[in-house]
């Protein structure tokens, strides 16, 4: 790993004025980025492909709370499907959007839906652990395949479900890294782990406070759309730990941050995937400008032909998770290339396949766990996310 990042506080004192304008981060080297290998598969294929009207699904929040993270994943699906499509004249490929909100309550009614389309035979989704964990069994009763490109939690590979994949690393690996993140790169000694009521905000802190061991000085829980953090906030101000974990999404860790941050807690402030949205930055203030990151996600800088074509396409640069969802897409739409029409072919294909994307290279296991992942630490940088280091 690189040297270690400078140290940063949340206190009042070093707060820029602003949303995140600017930030002590600047100062920290950076991990060169991956480059796209040469062999990374291209939704376009040769240009050759036949096959009837299919359709493929996006499954996951379009305008729900933490709807940026979907957002994201949607706009790199849809990315690969229309590079397909342009090059495929005789291959058309519709890809079709449910919005789940990311929640467990709807998301069971939704995936019914999918299921109940038979012109749909496989989905990019679900992005959320908890939505994942409560609809994840009606998919798998259908045969229907899905590659989530980010629900981390460790235990859905768990269910026996046999058309599920995940298209990163879970949160066995995230939580390690972002312990030897917060104690080596920012040489904590004492770190506040803060989780939400989530599936996934509670698994990837029992996997983090495990790895801290004695370091998880203390503990602390709050709920989903809570906005009023003063309680937890004084009890971290007593506490004077090194650093703050949060585990959780984007929504509340923002406005989180920025109590912390008025309080003057002089902690440095640590976000998982979940909170890796610029979104955050707008929510949390001046408190942004001081944040870090950990995700199991590859940083996008030197995927040049994706992220040229996907700032043509949406105006704006690739956010977190759209490179991952351009390559479970194209996965999906190899699988229709090469003649699978039906979802027991497709998820045949899925469950067989070994190739390299812009990310990674993709290979399952039978628990539909990918055999090599990796994770990055990201910092904030003149008010915009920037990769830090890989967390080896």
């Amino acid at each position: 790993m690189l040297a270690a990042a400078g140290v940063i506080s949340l206190g009042a004192c070093s707060a820029r004025t602003g949303s995140g304008s600017g930030g002590d981060n600047s100062g920290a080297p950076q991990a060169a980025a991956p480059s796209a290998a040469a062999n990374a598969a291209d939704p376009a294929g040769d240009g050759k492909a036949q096959c009837a009207p299919t359709s493929i699904a996006y499954a996951g929040t379009i305008n729900g709370a933490n709807a940026a993270l979907g957002q994201n994943i949607l706009k790199g699906a849809k990315l690969a499907v229309d590079q397909h499509n342009k090059a495929n004249p005789g291959c058309q490929v519709k890809l079709e959007q449910f919005d789940t909100e990311g929640t467990p309550d709807k998301a069971p009614g939704i995936v019914t839906q999918i299921v109940n389309t038979p012109a749909i035979i496989g989905v990019i989704g679900l992005p959320f652990s908890g939505e994942s964990k409560a609809a994840g069994g009606i998919f798998n009763g259908a045969g229907l395949v899905t590659v989530t490109p980010s629900a981390t939690n460790p235990k859905l590979a768990d269910n026996g479900w046999k058309t599920f994949f995940r298209g990163l690393g879970n949160d066995n690996t995230q939580g390690p890294a972002a312990a030897k993140f917060i104690t080596g790169e920012l040489k904590a000694n004492k770190v506040c782990v803060i989780k939400d009521d989530s599936e996934y905000g509670t698994g990837l802190a029992a996997s983090t406070i495990q790895a801290l061991g004695d370091k998880a000085s203390c503990q602390d829980n709050v709920k989903t759309k809570q906005t009023d953090f003063s309680a937890i906030v004084n009890k971290i101000k007593n506490e004077k730990p090194d650093a703050v974990f949060y585990s959780g999404y984007y929504q509340e860790a923002a406005p989180f941050a920025q109590q912390l941050n008025d309080a003057g807690v002089k902690a440095k402030f640590v976000g998982p995937d979940g909170v890796k949205d610029d979104q955050f930055i707008k929510g949390a203030g001046d408190a942004a400008a001081n944040a870090y990151f950990t995700c199991p996600c590859v940083p996008a800088d030197q995927f040049t032909k994706f992220s040229d074509a996907y700032k043509a396409a949406t105006g704006g640069d690739p956010g977190t998770y759209s490179p991952e969802a351009y390559d479970v897409a194209t996965i999906l739409l190899k699988g229709i290339d090469s003649g699978k029409k039906d979802r027991a072919g497709l998820l045949d294909f899925v469950k067989n396949y070994d190739g390299q994307g812009i990310t990674k290279h993709f290979k399952w296991d039978s628990k539909g766990e990918l055999s090599a992942t990796t994770v990055w630490s990201y910092k904030v940088d003149n008010g915009k996310i920037v990769r830090d280091t890989e967390i080896k």
